[in-house]
């Protein structure tokens, strides 16, 4: 390879003449030490928009580790957040400064909203600069504030020195709940000065755990012990409690209710498993009969509890770490701040012998399997889809699904899953994440197929992501399901009595884009040919796009409309 002499002159975006002397970097740096914490965190790739406020860390990744080079920062924070849920360890994202940053906020209230491990680390112009608004090149007011709004916690690398203290204070923070992501703020000089050699001492305090108070624990379990039939209700804070959940489900006797971001806390075809149908009628009508709940690592959003007017049990013992989510939603008998992690198996010890109804279990097992009757009955065809993916998926195969008809309805509530690490679908409910997060969930997780649900709206807001997944090639079948526009909204105004605006859209034909891309494709229009094409998609590996024709399946499901009131004061 030809390396250029110093007196060799290129032209710069401002079109004057640089030395080639001043392009390159002797010895090691910045992205040598980032390279270092995620090794030591167990993480072997990150995915990224390559810029001139980055080049010393994305060249340092792709040189040691892995670096996906996605198409968009927006994309490349889910994909790490994808990453993330899927593989339990936590993600990387790399963008660039200013606009670059500001292309990944949205993303970052996604993993905010999920409470999702993502390092977003971010280049800013050289550190003696900010602030001075001097218009250097990329320069943006206040990028710190920004990353401070859209973040669990925001750090910046001050000097060359605190470049490994700053990063391990980030690793450490994301590992102590409630977890969320953290940006790392790093100018491109210090990361150019950052010697490995020459570092601040670092802090290496682990992560604290929050048990809870011993007496609130006795507290709990005495209320628990009075029950007769009782419920549990896990969000995303029990994801991460593991094995002592389900325990706790089948020494008490409870059911198992769950929020979308709790799904697979315990396996959904558990005896005891209710799901995320919470809000359907005969649910609800268990929900009336039973006597104490347990509400673990969940706010009770209003879209969950019919708008927070759900009849939950008097005997309430909500754990969560956020205090003021203690009783915010629906008033509480024991409030427990604590980690669930820690909760969980302290409230199995102490809880002793119980005594439920005889005829409870049959009760929970009837609610359950009623409502998902009455579920399949109200999306047709749709049913048979969500059995050939159960069907033909591997059981711990992470299923991703984005914003559309199919994925919240019947992807976030009839499809099981297994475990919190195979449920990975957009929490803060904004629409185009599915395709980048089911990347980054395929690359976290290569000994199993992926499954994305997506739609065509959807897809086209990243649709520069489907490069990504010909040049990366992981095992992901992406199930697009197409009907020309954004159908839940097209439905929303319909039910109103009003025409459709702004919600038909032109489509590409994504059979010549996927064959442009050298992607596999399959356009289908019925059950039978979905079932052999996820079968022949499977079997080959890689990734495919099956395009399900969303308006030729039959019988047709019953139109969704997104949970929105108009004011009575303005309504016809």
């Amino acid at each position: 390879m030809t390396t250029p002499s110093d007196e060799t002159e290129h032209t710069s975006t401002e079109a004057h003449t640089v030395p080639a002397s001043h392009l390159r970097a002797i010895g090691p740096n910045g992205g040598d030490l980032l390279v270092q914490v995620m090794r030591e965190a167990g993480v072997e790739v990150a995915f990224g928009v390559v810029s001139i406020h980055n080049l010393p860390l994305v060249e340092a990744i792709d040189r040691d580790l892995r670096f996906v080079p996605v198409r968009h920062e927006a994309a490349a924070i889910n994909a790490a957040d994808g990453y993330a849920r899927a593989s339990g360890r936590i993600g990387v994202a790399i963008t660039s400064t200013g606009t670059g940053a500001g292309n990944a906020a949205g993303s970052m209230l996604e993993a905010l909203t999920a409470q999702s491990r993502v390092l977003h680390v971010t280049g800013n112009i050289n550190a003696e600069l900010i602030g001075e608004h001097k218009g250097a090149y990329h320069e943006v007011p206040r990028q710190l504030a920004m990353l401070t709004a859209i973040s669990q916690h925001a750090l910046r690398i001050g000097t060359p020195k605190q470049a490994l203290p700053v990063l391990t204070e980030a690793v450490r923070l994301l590992g102590t709940p409630p977890h969320g992501p953290v940006s790392v703020d790093w100018p491109i000089d210090l990361q150019y000065l950052a010697d490995p050699h020459d570092q601040n001492r670092v802090d290496d305090r682990e992560p604290r755990t929050h048990t809870g108070n011993r007496r609130d624990i006795e507290r709990a379990a005495s209320l628990m012990r009075a029950a007769r039939r009782p419920l549990i209700w896990a969000g995303g804070g029990a994801r991460r409690v593991g094995p002592s959940l389900t325990a706790l489900a089948e020494a008490w006797g409870a059911g198992v209710l769950t929020g979308a971001n709790g799904r697979g806390s315990v396996a959904e075809d558990h005896r005891l498993a209710i799901g995320n149908f919470a809000s359907d009628p005969d649910v609800v009508a268990l929900i009336e009969s039973a006597d104490c709940l347990l509400t673990v690592g969940s706010h009770l959003r209003g879209n969950e509890t019919l708008n927070f007017e759900l009849p939950l049990p008097a005997n309430h013992v909500q754990v969560d770490l956020d205090t003021d989510a203690l009783g915010r939603n629906f008033e509480v008998e024991v409030g427990l701040q604590a980690d669930a992690v820690a909760a969980v198996p302290a409230l199995v010890e102490a809880l002793g012998d119980v005594a439920t109804e005889g005829d409870w279990g049959i009760c929970v097992a009837e609610a359950a399997a009623s409502t998902r009757r009455r579920h399949r009955a109200d999306i047709g065809a749709h049913a048979h889809l969500c059995d050939a993916i159960r069907k033909r998926l591997p059981r711990r195969s992470p299923i991703v699904r984005d914003v559309t008809i199919p994925g919240s309805s019947w992807g976030n509530r009839l499809l099981a899953v297994y475990h919190p690490t195979d449920n990975v679908y957009a929490a803060g409910g904004g629409i185009g994440q599915g395709l980048a997060m089911s990347i980054g969930a395929a690359v976290a997780r290569p000994d199993v197929p992926v499954l994305a649900i997506v739609g065509d709206g959807g897809v086209q807001v990243h649709l520069g992501e489907l490069a990504v997944l010909a040049a990366e090639r992981p095992d992901l079948v992406v199930v697009l399901f197409n009907d020309g526009g954004y159908g839940v909204l097209r439905n929303l105004q319909h039910a109103a009595g009003k025409p459709g605006r702004a919600v038909d859209l032109a489509t590409p034909d994504f059979g010549k884009l996927a064959d442009a891309l050298g992607l596999r494709h399959r356009r289908i229009g019925d059950v039978e040919s979905f079932d052999k094409a996820l079968k022949k998609a499977l079997k080959k590996g890689g990734p495919t796009i099956i395009e399900v024709d969303a308006t030729a399946l039959e019988p047709r499901p019953l139109d969704l409309v997104p949970p929105s009131i108009v004011p009575e004061q303005v309504r016809a």
